[in-house]
């Protein structure tokens, strides 16, 4: 892979990764409701589930969810309650939040990232216009994998640092509530961000 290449996907997929997104709100929302460390664990969940969906887009479960409508509709919909779930549960315990158990906030944020049947489409698609068929796609992938994970991350850190930032602002009991709700909120959001997005 020529270095034009890889700095064209590098631009072009960290552009595409500030679009906020369903992993952008969940990790938003971990930030508000529990605190930068929950939002850094949910990012590597939302990686590992990142990884897990590139590497079905390269083995041809991506061409199946393009062709099959129906398991599209499966994926995309356990995504969707799953979200919509993980948001009314905070909006109902917002003010009386602990932090969850690691486990959860990674757990968060790899069913986030690996229930978006899109993704494994916009893999497929995208990644291909940065391979060289001349070249050996197996080292192209290598190149590329690591790298669509440091862009993620980045994107994904920085929203987690200015939510945990804001939230730090907001230490009065009420406020607590309110950030809870909203955390909640964002979930809520990114539940309907993945259902609408046809």
């Amino acid at each position: 892979m020529n270095i034009d290449n890889w700095l064209a996907f590098v631009l072009a997929y960290t552009i595409i990764s500030i679009i906020p997104g369903p992993s952008v709100m969940v990790v938003v929302g971990q930030a508000l409701s529990f605190g930068r460390k929950a939002a850094f664990i949910c990012i590597l969940g939302d990686l590992l589930g990142g990884a897990v969906l590139i590497a079905l887009a390269l083995v041809g479960v991506g061409a199946v969810l393009a062709v099959s409508a129906l398991a599209f509709a499966i994926m995309k919909w356990l995504g969707v309650i799953y979200m919509a779930y993980l948001g009314i549960m905070q909006i109902k315990n917002a003010g009386r939040i602990t932090a969850p158990r690691i486990s959860a906030s990674f757990r968060t944020g790899f069913l986030t990232g690996v229930l978006n049947p899109k993704a494994v489409v916009f893999y497929v698609a995208f990644l291909a216009q940065f391979l060289d068929p001349a070249q050996s796609l197996l080292k192209q992938f290598t190149i590329l994998l690591p790298t669509a994970a440091v862009v993620v991350g980045v994107v994904l850190g920085g929203y987690a640092l200015l939510a945990a930032q804001a939230r730090k602002t907001l230490q009065s009991q009420r406020a607590k509530q309110r950030v809870g709700m909203a955390g909640g909120g964002f979930l809520l959001g990114g539940s309907v961000v993945l259902a609408v997005r046809g």
